[in-house]
């Protein structure tokens, strides 16, 4: 892989298309070798370009591709195929069109765009304007895509992966579980009890908003195999985490409390202090969350939790805005006052000042539902962003609890890349 762009050099901008392109081409058993960053400039660019070439059969080049001056990618790939930039007349129409369409001036500049290494295929970018180009070098290929991540996966997704998925040969097998309510140390521990992971299986943790994701990874030469390798791998450490596991693969915390939710015939409402209206975003961020999101009430301040959300003043007056007491009331009064299901209620301290002699960190959460009343409180690390995300994960997860179970989160489901 080699990053393009000065503003990467300077620190304007990290690389984070080297994380993501790094984990999406080792699905796909594509590992990535060698990965840089290099300015706008031609000669350096090419001199990047020729050096991955040595040690990569496929390179993946990222920025330089847009209409300005220092965009000096496709010149730099020209000179490492040997041959010169022409003009591509069907891409110079769709971008004047693209210009018609928003009855925006087209400067001139924009037709670089259009310009393409003699022999390139151009890669369709469905959300912007700079094509994605695929020019082979010998018996080498490579892949140069816009630097903006949105296009970068677009087009990646769009019109490269399928071809390197094939060309690996082999099938690489991901399974993930997804764990909340225990740290990455402690479910490292229970895990590493109960497998012993055999050669020729990858296993990771990764956490990240207050979830741990344990993930198992097999190459093998079929998807049965892999399977056969990986089943009772998952199997066991899903066993002995327990109700830890919210979820596989591709679900998320949201995504599991609003399915189980909907299968219940349940809805859920919401009173937020501390988290400003997150807790809230996270379940509609979702498709179909109406369908058993209600609403929420956003009582920032002490006195709008006894007026909207229903807190009673003597709660307020003797256990203060940060407590296990109203945190209880502003789940009742958002199950009460939405006419939900389920009442999920947040309060707390975020920072940077501690509150009510509360130190920073101090969480409470409340769910109020047909099974009665759960709390939980916690002192959570971090910046006052974090804090706030992972008050949003505390009070997902003790609604998730509380909901009934998910046969779906735990079938063994998986994600895998066939060649």
């Amino acid at each position: 892989m080699v990053a393009v762009g000065d503003e990467l050099l300077l620190g304007d901008i990290v690389n984070g298309n080297a994380a993501w392109l790094g984990a999406q081409l080792a699905a796909v058993g594509a590992p990535v070798v060698h990965s840089c960053m290099v300015g706008d400039d031609v000669d350096r660019i090419a001199a990047a370009l020729r050096r991955a070439l040595e040690d990569a059969d496929v390179v993946v080049v990222t920025g330089g591709l847009g209409p300005t001056s220092d965009d000096v990618t496709r010149e730099a790939v020209a000179a490492v195929a040997g041959v010169g930039l022409v003009r591509d007349p069907l891409l110079e129409d769709a971008l004047r069109a693209t210009f018609e369409a928003y009855a925006v001036a087209m400067p001139a500049a924009v037709l670089r765009q259009a310009d393409v290494p003699v022999g390139a295929t151009a890669l369709d970018n469905p959300v912007g304007t700079a094509p994605g180009l695929r020019v082979e070098v010998g018996e080498r290929l490579v892949f140069a895509l816009p630097g903006p991540p949105h296009e970068l996966a677009a087009i990646f997704h769009g019109s490269v992966l399928a071809e390197l998925a094939a060309r690996s040969g082999a099938v690489v097998l991901t399974r993930t579980l997804h764990c909340a309510g225990r740290g990455e140390s402690a479910v490292a521990e229970l895990v590493e009890q109960a497998i012993k992971v055999p050669g020729g299986v990858a296993l990771a943790y990764l956490a990240g908003g207050g979830v741990v994701r344990v993930r198992l990874t097999t190459v093998a030469p079929t998807h049965a195999e892999a399977d056969d390798v990986l089943a009772p791998l998952v199997a066991a450490a899903a066993d002995v985490l327990g109700e830890a596991v919210f979820g596989r693969d591709l679900d998320t915390l949201a995504g599991v409390v609003l399915r189980r939710l909907r299968a219940a015939g349940a809805t859920v409402g919401v009173a937020e202090s501390l988290t400003g209206g997150l807790l809230g975003a996270a379940l509609t961020a979702l498709p179909g969350s109406s369908t058993a999101f209600r609403g929420g009430l956003l009582v920032y301040a002490t006195d709008l939790k006894a007026t909207l959300a229903g807190v009673p003043a003597s709660v307020l007056a003797e256990h203060g805005a940060v407590s296990a007491q109203t945190a209880v009331a502003l789940a009742t009064g958002a199950r009460e006052r939405l006419g939900a299901t389920y009442g999920l209620g947040v309060t707390g301290v975020a920072g940077p000042d501690s509150q009510e002699g509360r130190p920073v960190g101090t969480v409470h959460v409340a769910v109020c539902g047909p099974g009665g009343v759960s709390h939980r409180e916690a002192r959570l690390p971090g910046t006052r962003d974090r804090v706030r995300l992972l008050a949003v994960t505390l009070a997902l997860d003790l609604l998730r609890r509380q909901l009934p179970g998910d046969t779906q989160a735990r079938s063994s489901t998986s994600t895998s890349s066939t060649r």
